[in-house]
C-alpha cells in the first residue's frame, strides 16, 4: 500500500532526510520519491533534475546501497519522474498544499511504481544506457515535457 503524507511538514522531513542522508532506507518508497521531488520543485531554485541527480547517489550509498549499472541511481527514471511531478504540480494553485498535490500524483497512474512501463519497454528502461543517461520512451510518448535542457533528443549520456 502506498503511504500518503498528511502534512507538508512530513514531506519536508522526507526531503531533508534524503539531503542530509538520514532518511531510513525503508522510508525511501515510491511515494517518498515523489514527495521529495515535489518539495524540490516548490522550494529549490535549481532545476529539480540536477538536485535529485546530486542527492540520490550519495543517499543510496549512505543507506548501504550502490550506484552501478544494475542498481541505484537511474537517470531516465529520475528525469521522467521529475517531469511527471512538475506537470502534476503545475495543475494546482501555486499555494496548494504539497501533501494534497502528492495525493493527486499517487491517485493518478503515476502512483503505480510501474507507470513507466506504459512508455518504455522493460529492456530499454532497465538498460545500462537508460540508467546512465536519458533515453526517450520507445512505446508511447510521455504526456508532459521533459526538462528543457534535454530537448527532444533521443539520448543524453553523461
Amino acid at each position: 500500500m502506498t503511504r500518503h503524507f498528511r502534512t507538508d511538514e512530513e514531506i519536508a522531513r522526507i526531503a531533508a532526510g534524503v539531503f542530509d542522508l538520514s532518511l531510513p532506507k525503508p522510508e525511501w518508497t515510491h511515494a517518498a520519491h515523489f514527495a521529495a521531488t515535489l518539495w524540490v520543485l516548490r522550494h529549490r531554485p535549481e532545476p529539480a533534475e540536477a538536485v535529485m541527480r546530486a542527492a540520490i547517489p550519495p543517499y543510496n550509498v549512505a543507506v548501504g546501497g550502490r550506484n552501478t549499472d544494475t542498481e541505484g541511481y537511474h537517470e531516465t527514471i529520475t528525469v521522467a519522474s521529475v517531469a511527471a511531478a512538475r506537470a502534476r504540480l503545475a495543475v494546482h494553485p501555486p499555494d496548494a498544499a504539497l501533501h494534497a498535490v502528492l495525493d493527486d500524483v499517487l491517485a493518478s497512474p503515476l502512483g503505480r511504481s510501474d507507470w513507466l512501463l506504459a512508455h518504455w519497454t522493460k529492456d530499454r528502461l532497465f538498460s545500462v544506457a537508460a540508467r546512465r543517461g536519458w533515453l526517450a520512451p520507445d512505446l508511447a510518448p510521455l504526456p508532459f515535457p521533459v526538462c528543457p535542457s534535454l530537448g527532444n533528443t533521443e539520448e543524453r549520456v553523461r
